[in-house]
């Protein structure tokens, strides 16, 4: 093993090793097979711990003594061991020693003197010549007193470095210590947690018994029992119990459960002290951050270099002077530098040595002793700082552990009282337990009818299978026995018949009450289930209860569809099996028993349900934040609601507006056509009528739509109305060019219809209403078209006359028809593109929906996946509560075998040594030489054991 500081890498082989309470670090030679033992032992001398006071840590793992590095994947580079020392550690312990800090004083060069060191040119002729010997000396003198200085200043710097990475080793052991405080603190503050969460469900439930004792028994005495199970001693539920036994015991459970309550109150006050505590101790910090240490030093490296620069200047002179006296002892000196001029310049030169490189030497020498001494008092305050913090994490330690002590007390405690609530539960538990008998009875009521039922069904089955044996036999009797004398087929067993088969089932279930549903809402009502009704409930019990029906939505969905098959699968069966009245039940008679049956058998589920269902809710914070979320939830959702209709205003507002516009464009055409038709009209009637001799008959072909024609009144009868002469018909052409004239405007004005949204037109705006046309021919006439015209929007002027449809000429009518096609175009358009609109944003709607369904079941599945988490979690904690449990209860157990087998091996080494020495003693017994070589050998056994 070598001992030596660590520096910041740490070689293969080697085991970094840190002394947490001054920061000492040293490596140790070892590999994966070394025992940790052989390590502690290493570190005895060169620490000064006692083995039993070494405390070795690695991370969060404490390292035992009996197991190899390898269990903890030791040595490694990235992996520091650290060795706490616990009589440290006591509240009585004295604080640290000061820091020593040992420097090698080098001391400086004494002043040169030329009796003790003679030069050839001390009795040169010239003074000049005689002075370069002199300096020489000088400057030597100069640098040894440099390098003196320097090398004290680089060892102070050196102690300097050092003693900041012995505060660096403290604070990382300090993180290690609070890491495994913390560790161990959370472990015990997720114990109490559990503790607490199931303290404060047991409390909530037993204050509900207490506080609604008297409430229970009085609905117990209000409930009279069924007139069939009334004695003269029960004539109620509450006589079921002993009320002065009950009432004693609630006076027991109300003292107990206010020393419970106070105890549990004095353990809480007492976590939260320590919880306090280790608060407190993990902001602890060093006064001066190591970081501003680190930088202070590393600014006072600039001294150092300021002291090398000076030795290089001072090097660099001494070989100046040796090279001028070298080459006057030669001769060699050239001849532009006369010795007076080098001496000069000497002179020059030890001015500059004598008053600025020396002193500013000396300068920094004196700063960085004062590094030295900020660096000692700081790491002496580190040793203090570590001293204290490690006493307050042991007093922590052990109060943390009072509390781990206090568990089992307090479960037992809880046991307890749960023993002592029980006959308060009883009193709760009667109520539903009556109400769900009552309830049984009446399904097992129901179950036998069914049962019954199915037995006279399968009765019947089996008889009609053996008709249709008996059936098949004699047909086969008949056909063959004609054949075969009757004695061989009676040989042959041919003539048997099945039997009759005879379905009876004994009586069971003939002690049940007769009672039915109303009677049980009657004998037992609802409120004694033990479930508060909806004025009851709190709104946590309510929130809980909505949030869980979500999860139970596709449980009941599954139930519902299994007993949907199963109904199914019992009507087919009864189906199959003809249930006309058998065993006098018809099939809606076994339907509704069935319903009852699986009535009855829900209400007695609801009544098994334990009294504390509404004490396992979610707990007042999971509640809020639940109710939190939601309202946050639902405002943003109303939000959104509100800008999207806002949104939707808007534009139904613009597209009325273009909506209005479109109208008065079509108003104003539909006034335009109807002058020119009313215009046209009136030229016609101007005419001559003699022209009507020469008839056109014209019919008019119509395919694709309806014609419709403007109406105008008159006072001439339809039959004497005739064909149109050629002059009208040139004007009524002039009139269908400006009419298509028109409706190219009506084109360009509907292009840019663009309709998105669903919205309701105006009357204006409908296709025109058209009237079917009917033909009918009365006594010779000629055939005559129904009413067909065109509605003009806010007119009240348009007067219609019934024609003819032969009455027009063909041009005229395929002029008209063609108008009204165009005409009518844009509106169907229009009409097309609001529906496509109308169907996009209904696609929409439902994919936002869907998107919306989609978003609140991610957000349950993820919420049930916290909850898993957070139930690992607390398995996970669980078990290793457990681990550290064994592993302290194996340690005990090895400590104590330990100590067993040293007894033992005690005991043996004198046993040993007894049995030699009675062996010794026997020899000088039964020694040869009688009484005097008896005495010989005690006298010589004496002597060996004397020595």
């Amino acid at each position: 093993m070598s001992s030596s500081i660590a520096e910041n890498l740490v070689a293969e082989g080697k085991l970094l090793v840190h002394i947490a309470e001054n920061g000492y670090s040293f490596e140790l030679d070892c590999d994966e097979t070394t025992l940790v033992e052989a390590v502690m032992q290493s570190i005895l001398p060169v620490s000064g711990i006692h083995f039993n006071d070494q405390l070795v840590l690695c991370a969060d793992l404490k390292l035992e003594p009996q197991k190899p590095l390898s269990a903890y994947k030791l040595p490694s580079r990235d992996r520091e061991v650290f060795v706490f020392n616990k009589a440290r550690l006591q509240t009585n312990s004295p604080p640290p020693p000061p820091e020593q800090v040992d420097i090698v004083e080098v001391p400086e060069p004494s002043p040169p003197a030329s009796s003790s060191d003679p030069h050839p040119l001390d009795d040169a002729p010239d003074p000049a010549l005689k002075a370069l010997p002199s300096y020489e000396r000088q400057f030597r003198y100069h640098y040894h007193r440099g390098s003196a200085i320097y090398d004290r200043t680089l060892a102070k710097f050196g102690h300097c470095e050092r003693l900041l990475r012995e505060q660096k080793v403290q604070d990382r052991a300090l993180e290690v210590a609070r890491s495994n405080l913390d560790q161990y603190y959370r472990m015990i503050h997720q114990n109490c947690s559990e503790f607490m969460k199931r303290y404060k469900h047991q409390h909530r439930y037993h204050t509900d018994l207490l506080a609604n004792f008297d409430k229970d028994m009085q609905k117990l005495r209000s409930i009279k029992l069924h007139p069939t199970l009334q004695t003269a001693s029960r004539k109620c539920l509450l006589d079921f119990v002993k009320e002065d036994n009950l009432r004693k015991s609630a006076e027991t459970c109300i003292s107990s459960h206010r020393q419970f309550e106070n105890k549990v109150a004095q353990f809480s006050q007492m976590f939260g002290e320590v919880k306090h505590k280790v608060e407190e101790l993990f902001t602890l910090r060093s006064s001066l951050p190591i970081k501003n240490l680190e930088l202070t030093i590393k600014d006072h490296q600039r001294y150092l270099n300021e002291q090398k620069s000076i030795m290089q200047s001072l090097s660099k002179d001494v070989n100046t002077v040796k090279k001028l006296v070298d080459d006057c002892m030669s001769g060699q000196l050239s001849s532009s530098l006369r010795p007076h001029d080098a001496v000069s310049a000497l002179g020059r030169m030890y001015e500059v040595h004598d008053k600025s490189h020396l002193p500013k030497m000396l300068a920094c020498e004196r700063s960085i002793s004062k590094l030295l001494e900020f660096c000692k008092d700081k790491k002496n305050e580190m040793n203090i700082f570590v001293h204290n913090y490690m006493q307050k994490t042991t007093y922590i330690t052990y109060h943390i552990k009072d509390v781990k002590l206090q568990f089992p007390v307090f479960r037992e405690a809880m046991v307890h009282q749960e023993d002592l609530f029980m006959d308060l539960k009883l009193v709760r538990g009667i109520g539903p337990a009556y109400r769900a008998c009552l309830a049984e009875i009446v399904r097992r009521k129901t179950s036998m009818k069914l049962y019954m039922g199915m037995a006279g069904q399968l009765a019947e089955r089996l008889a009609t299978k053996r008709e249709l044996e008996v059936r098949r036999r004699e047909e086969f009797l008949k056909t063959h026995g004609l054949y075969i004398p009757k004695d061989v087929l009676a040989s042959m067993g041919l003539y048997d018949t099945p039997n009759q088969c005879d379905v009876n089932i004994a009586p069971f279930d003939t002690t049940l009450l007769d009672i039915d549903i109303p009677d049980l809402d009657h004998y037992a009502p609802e409120y004694l289930a033990g479930l508060p009704t909806k004025a009851e409930k709190p709104a946590c019990l309510r929130g809980s209860i909505s949030m869980s029906n979500e999860s139970s939505h596709s449980v009941d969905a599954e139930d519902i569809g299994v007993g949907t098959l199963e109904k199914d699968d019992s009507d087919d069966f009864l189906e199959g099996c003809e249930l006309v009245e058998i065993a006098g039940t018809s099939k809606m008679e076994v339907e509704n028993a069935k319903l009852k049956a699986e009535l009855a058998s829900a209400i007695a589920m609801i009544c098994s349900l334990a009294p504390e269902f509404e004490y396992e809710s979610l707990d007042d914070s999971k509640v809020n934040t639940l109710l939190k979320n939601a309202a946050e939830k639902t405002a943003e959702a109303l939000h959104q609601k509100d800008e999207y209709g806002k949104h939707l205003q808007s534009m139904l507002k613009a597209k009325q507006m273009q909506c209005d516009s479109y109208e008065k464009r079509i108003q104003e055409l539909e006034q335009r056509l109807s002058d020119q038709y009313l215009q046209g009209q009136r030229i016609k009637n101007n005419d001559d009528f003699g022209l009507l001799a020469s008839k056109v008959d014209c019919k008019p072909e119509i395919s694709g739509s309806e014609v419709n024609l403007p109406r105008v009144s008159t006072s001439e009868p339809m039959d004497e109305v005739s064909c149109i002469s050629n002059s009208f018909d040139t004007k009524l052409g002039l009139f269908t060019r400006q009419s298509s004239k028109g409706r190219e405007g009506v084109d360009e004005n509907m292009m840019d219809s663009s309709g998105m949204l669903n919205l309701q037109l105006d009357s204006s705006m409908q296709e025109p209403h058209r009237e079917e046309l009917q033909v009918g021919e009365k006594d010779g006439k000629d055939k005559m078209v129904g009413q067909s015209g065109m509605s003009l929007t806010n007119s009240s002027t348009a007067e219609s006359m019934p024609e003819p449809l032969n009455a027009l000429p063909c041009e005229t009518t395929a002029e008209l028809v063609l108008d009204s096609k165009v005409r009518g175009d844009p509106v169907l358009e229009l009409q097309s593109a609001l529906a496509e609109k109308l169907n996009q944003l209904s696609e929409t709607e439902t994919k936002l929906r869907d998107v919306l369904d989609e978003v609140s079941m991610l957000r349950r599945d993820m919420e049930i996946s916290r909850k898993l988490l957070d139930e690992s979690q607390m398995n996970c904690a669980h078990l290793e509560n457990c681990l550290h449990e064994a592993r302290e209860e194996a340690q005990s157990h090895r400590c104590a075998a330990e100590r067993r087998a040293s007894e033992y091996s005690t005991l043996r080494a004198s046993a040993v040594k007894m049995r030699g020495l009675f062996e010794r003693l026997r020899n000088c017994v039964y020694s040869p030489g009688g009484m005097a070589g008896f005495a010989d050998s005690l006298r010589s056994l004496a002597q060996s054991l004397s020595k």
